[in-house]
């Protein structure tokens, strides 16, 4: 039998995932991280993108928009800013927001700054890479 770690994934609107998993791996600020149970304890940012919650041989994936992974020998909680399972991401959606955050980078004389549009086409180019992870897995089944 696998050991399983408990897994916890919320955000600012609730509960996203609550159960067990024999993995969990992390878009973190520095690279992914994969977690098994009794791993080193551990507390950083995380990069807006996919978690993949691993167990019984099925894959449950999550997208965040940033925030924090603690991890403790047998739980891992994720503290997201926003937290949506993966199928749920609109791709036209993403494709339009990175379109428009690119649009206001160029424009020197938009009101929203340059700061908040990079943010954004950082969020958006997350989510299209989530979207794009789940189709390139689907194609290999």
């Amino acid at each position: 039998m696998t050991k399983t770690i408990q897994c916890e994934i919320v955000s600012a609107e609730g509960s996203v995932y609550s159960g067990s998993a024999e993995q969990v791996v992390a878009a973190g600020i520095l690279g992914d991280l994969g977690i098994l149970a009794g791993h080193t304890p551990l507390l950083t940012e995380l990069a807006p993108g996919p978690v993949r919650v691993l167990n019984e041989g099925r894959e449950e994936n999550y997208y965040v928009s940033g925030g924090f992974i603690e991890v403790q020998p047998e739980k891992v909680i994720v503290l997201a800013d926003t937290a949506v399972r993966a199928s749920d991401l609109d791709e036209a959606s993403a494709e339009e927001a990175r379109k428009q955050a690119l649009k206001a980078m160029e424009d020197k004389s938009a009101e929203m700054d340059y700061t908040r549009a990079a943010a954004e086409l950082s969020e958006a180019m997350a989510q299209l890479r989530t979207i794009q992870q789940l189709r390139r897995k689907a194609g290999k089944s």
